[in-house]
């Protein structure tokens, strides 16, 4: 079925693409038609720069999360009637044919994202005879019910009463209690994971009942009745089956554990999340960990005006995106990532001369620079000085080594003096970062605790946080352009670890971005900044790679369902940003005449919009592969002009600085 369902839609594509044929474009660029389209994308940029020089896009992810922001409403009694019908309406206007909601624009049924958005709209008062609410019942029920949900979505059924304990992991909060030897402990697993599942142990320890002042239920959503249902957990290797079994005697023993274990483990628990926090920035900076934060918090009873909880529902409610007449809730915000980047776009369309809103831009994110303070990375690195940059506006214990390779690499194109201990603080840290096996993750070091991905809990497969071609590759820009003699081994290493990542076809696989087309443009602008010699023949086969995934119209885009197996590159209609990438690629191998990238840049010329910037309803990237995408809607905006500004600046028969790579 799911087969039959790829082909029809995949050949729909390919069809759509070729119907394009008569659009291709073979001329050669006019250069007053390139030079007007990048003033017009540098005016529009300039325009979405705030008054303190940063940038800050809206960050989409699918219906699960605003879904659970009305849940969290309900689960604490804090109902926000006009807020929710605001959601609602999102909601509904994001259902999608199948009946059911997907996890990416276009996307297939998922089941876990409809069961809690089909629970949310019942709450907010939707009647489930309306024909929305049957459709969407129906799809559910087709795919198994609700007991077929995730783990993640079974807890939050549960703490609603919905779905019995024993059908969710077993996961008391005497885990804190484990040492760090144990083969399970929470250093064991990525940032994203800790932060949510610390205040989660709380919350399924102490299994409280939500408010639910409505006393609205979704029984209609499962095939067996909740306490008959006996098929909760459906293990798949042997390893997941003896984890399943570990779970079953840990359940069947906690009646064992003495009253006064447990009482000092919810204070381990409480006072390792209370510590991360985070202001108004939030545990973590994500939506999940903050509201398991908010609900612990007021289970282990702090009052509603306590500053904790002040400050974790600030928090959340930053992070919805309101209008007229809907609203949406962001995963989290992206700040720091849309201002480097935006500034790096900046600079090439400047022509490679700094530029005042280039260096307000990286004046802002100079004072959000960290350094000394706490940090979970200094577990594995008690020694290393910190120096990187969080993702959000504020998230200490959290840098993140992506976020700092891409700003020290434009700093150090911008203006190296100027920010020069900047950089040489950001590249000690991250080489300082490097896992045992060549590559760089994205917060933490050597988190390759791979049979984690197997416990009962961690069905999401998306527990670690191990190296990645995409990082690595951007760590190697940075480390190459500061160029100290004591990082040279660790870029050998690196430059290794990218060898061995390569796919057989050519490409990298690019786990931040979608996908292979954002990997193999990772890879290569970074070989390109290390000098690497650009015709050696394992590079020539990601650019034929490239060239051969071009789309009849110019562009090149990529499927969101490359992500699943088999993995590898599925047909898409051309993309913005997707097209940007390839380009930044190519012209980083040193194909600036080919006519590969002359197609690609009369594509991005004829989508211009009339406010001189690019916009696209696909979603541009994975929070993680297979179970949660996100949209950044800055990346039509600033890849684009990052794209042509290279393309014009490498054109030139003198220009007036070399970029990144130009030397």
């Amino acid at each position: 079925m799911l087969k039959t369902r790829f082909l029809r839609k995949h050949s729909k594509v390919a069809s759509r693409l070729a119907v394009v044929q008569a659009r291709e474009t073979r001329g050669p660029i006019n250069p007053a038609e390139l030079e007007e389209s990048i003033d017009r994308a540098r005016r529009g940029l300039e325009s979405e720069q705030h008054a303190d020089g940063h940038y800050i896009y809206e960050l989409e992810a699918d219906c699960t999360i605003p879904a659970e922001y009305i849940m969290m409403d309900h689960f604490m009694g804090e109902v926000d009637d006009v807020l929710e019908r605001k959601i609602a309406s999102h909601l509904r206007a994001r259902q999608a044919e199948h009946g059911g909601w997907p996890l990416y624009h276009g996307g297939d049924f998922d089941l876990s994202c409809s069961v809690k958005a089909y629970y949310a709209l019942k709450l907010v008062g939707d009647d489930p005879n309306d024909p929305h609410m049957i459709r969407a019942r129906n799809a559910i029920l087709n795919y198994g019910g609700a007991a077929r949900a995730n783990v993640f979505t079974r807890i939050a059924l549960a703490l609603f009463e919905q779905v019995p304990w024993k059908g969710v992991p077993f996961i008391p909060v005497e885990v804190m209690l484990l040492p760090r030897w144990f083969p399970f402990h929470i250093s064991k697993v990525a940032y994203w994971s800790r932060t949510v599942m610390v205040p989660l142990f709380v919350l399924c320890t102490l299994k409280p009942r939500a408010r639910n002042p409505r006393g609205v239920d979704i029984r209609e959503l499962f095939i067996t009745p909740p306490h008959l249902e006996q098929d909760w957990f459906r293990p798949t290797t042997l390893l997941a089956k003896l984890f399943l079994l570990l779970d079953q005697m840990g359940r069947g023993l906690e009646h064992l554990i003495p009253p006064r274990m447990r009482k000092y483990a919810l204070r381990l628990a409480e006072r390792w999340f209370t510590r991360r926090l985070n202001g108004a920035n939030g545990l973590g900076g994500i939506f999940p960990a903050m509201v398991n934060a908010y609900e612990a918090l007021a289970l282990l009873g702090y009052p509603a005006d306590h500053p904790y909880r002040v400050q974790t529902r600030t928090a959340i409610r930053n992070l919805v995106v309101s209008n007229t007449h809907s609203a949406y809730v962001q995963p989290c915000v992206s700040p720091t990532w849309d201002t480097g980047l935006a500034a790096h776009a900046m600079y090439h369309v400047n022509g490679g001369v700094p530029s005042e809103s280039v260096t307000r831009a990286l004046d802002w994110l100079v004072q959000h620079q960290l350094d000394e303070e706490p940090g979970d990375w200094q577990e594995n690195h008690p020694g290393l000085r910190g120096g990187g940059w969080a993702f959000q506006y504020g998230n200490s214990f959290y840098p993140d080594l992506d976020d700092t390779s891409m700003i020290g690499w434009v700093m150090h194109e911008v203006d190296r003096e100027r920010y020069a201990q900047n950089i040489e603080r950001a590249a000690d840290w991250v080489c300082g970062m490097q896992s045992k096996n060549g590559g760089f993750a994205s917060f933490d070091s050597d988190n390759t605790h791979y049979y984690l991905n197997a416990i009962p809990f961690a069905d999401h497969g998306a527990l670690l946080d191990p190296p990645t071609a995409d990082l690595t590759g951007r760590c190697i820009a940075l480390l190459a352009l500061v160029g100290k003699t004591q990082y040279q081994r660790a870029i050998a290493r690196a430059m290794e670890h990218l060898r061995k990542e390569q796919e057989a076809d050519g490409s990298w696989f690019g786990r931040w971005g979608t996908n292979y087309i954002y990997g193999t443009w990772s890879v290569l602008t970074a070989l390109e900044v290390a000098g690497e010699d650009m015709q050696q023949p394992y590079v020539r086969r990601a650019v034929k790679w490239l060239e051969s995934m071009q789309n009849a119209d110019g562009g090149w885009g990529e499927s969101n369902d490359s992500y699943y197996p088999p993995r590898h590159y599925r047909p898409h209609p051309s993309t913005p940003f997707q097209t940007a990438w390839a380009l930044l690629a190519l012209l980083a191998a040193g194909e600036k005449d080919s006519q590969s990238v002359r197609r690609g840049v009369q594509f991005l010329i004829k989508t211009q919009q009339a406010d001189g910037l690019w916009s696209d309803e696909h979603y541009t990237a994975p929070g993680f592969p297979r179970v949660f995408y996100l949209k950044y809607h800055g990346y039509s905006r600033y890849f684009p002009p990052w794209a042509l500004g290279r393309f014009r600046n490498l054109n030139r028969t003198a220009p007036d600085r070399p970029a990144a790579g130009e030397r």
